[in-house]
């Protein structure tokens, strides 16, 4: 598989997310070329702060794998992660990080801030929007249905 199957893998859960009314992010968390674990936006639903994709997926992935350390593996992510986000990836040592649409209000990997600049314990590589059209056409159609809908009532 490729980066773009993976991204689309992401598109994917990402959609799932728009359909429960949840803001459409998806992730997957990949090692040697395979998928470990999926992840997908649950904060309204599961009245959760901590639900987002990159967290969900980090977690699967962890219990998959059998330990904290991600160090083998890379992130596909739809919506460039926010601070809370960036730093589980610090931590859990993923190596590599691609992302699609860049975040004006909270990405942390470069838009707001970047916390990989930072003197922390681990640094991933990152590939910044990947698949960007996709990956922001998805939220802006999700937010442009949100607006339509209050509207109209």
């Amino acid at each position: 598989m490729t980066d773009r199957d993976f991204m689309e893998l992401a598109l994917e859960q990402a959609k799932i997310s728009a359909q429960e009314l949840e803001v459409p992010v998806g992730a997957v968390i990949v090692r040697n070329g395979e998928v470990v674990s999926v992840g997908r936006n649950r904060r309204e639903n599961g009245k959760n702060a901590l639900a987002h994709a990159e967290l969900e997926a980090i977690d699967l992935a962890c219990k998959k794998l059998g330990g904290w350390r991600l160090w083998e593996c890379e992130m596909f992510v739809t919506l460039e992660p926010c601070p809370m986000c960036t730093g589980a990836i610090i931590n859990s040592r993923i190596r590599r990080l691609v992302y699609g649409a860049s975040d004006a209000k909270s990405g942390s990997c470069g838009s707001v801030i970047c916390l990989f600049d930072l003197p922390y314990n681990h640094k991933p590589e990152v590939v910044s929007g990947f698949m960007k059209e996709e990956c922001s056409a998805m939220l802006s159609e999700f937010f442009s249905e949100l607006r339509r809908r209050k509207n109209v009532k």
